[in-house]
């Protein structure tokens, strides 16, 4: 299960990290989060020795979506070496998510 993070450790956790990092920006009261989250659990069960997966509240961090030009719950964000590399908006399939990382790790 992912770790929720917020804006006073994203630097540390994401920013800062040693592999690459997906980023779910999700809503509590969102079905396809739910179902997104599911998906995540896999991959980073699959894949736990190559990345990070946080979670990241877009009700109680606002500027944090904001910042990330988060519009719309679940956005999945890959970090690598601090900087944004991929985004998709909605949910996707295992594959789709793959394909933000698949040429990091």
């Amino acid at each position: 299960m992912a770790l929720r993070i917020n804006a006073e450790n994203f630097e540390e956790k994401v920013l800062k990290a040693d592999k690459p990092v997906l980023v779910d920006f999700y809503s509590d009261t969102c079905i396809p989060c739910k179902q997104m989250a599911c998906i995540l659990g896999d991959l980073e069960d699959e894949n736990e020795d190559a990345l990070y997966i946080y979670k990241v509240n877009v009700n109680y961090d606002k500027a944090l979506a904001e910042q990330y030009k988060v519009m719309s719950a679940p956005t999945v964000i890959c970090f690598v070496n601090g900087e944004q590399k991929g985004k998709i908006v909605g949910l996707k399939e295992p594959e789709e998510i793959e394909a933000l990382f698949e040429d990091y790790i």
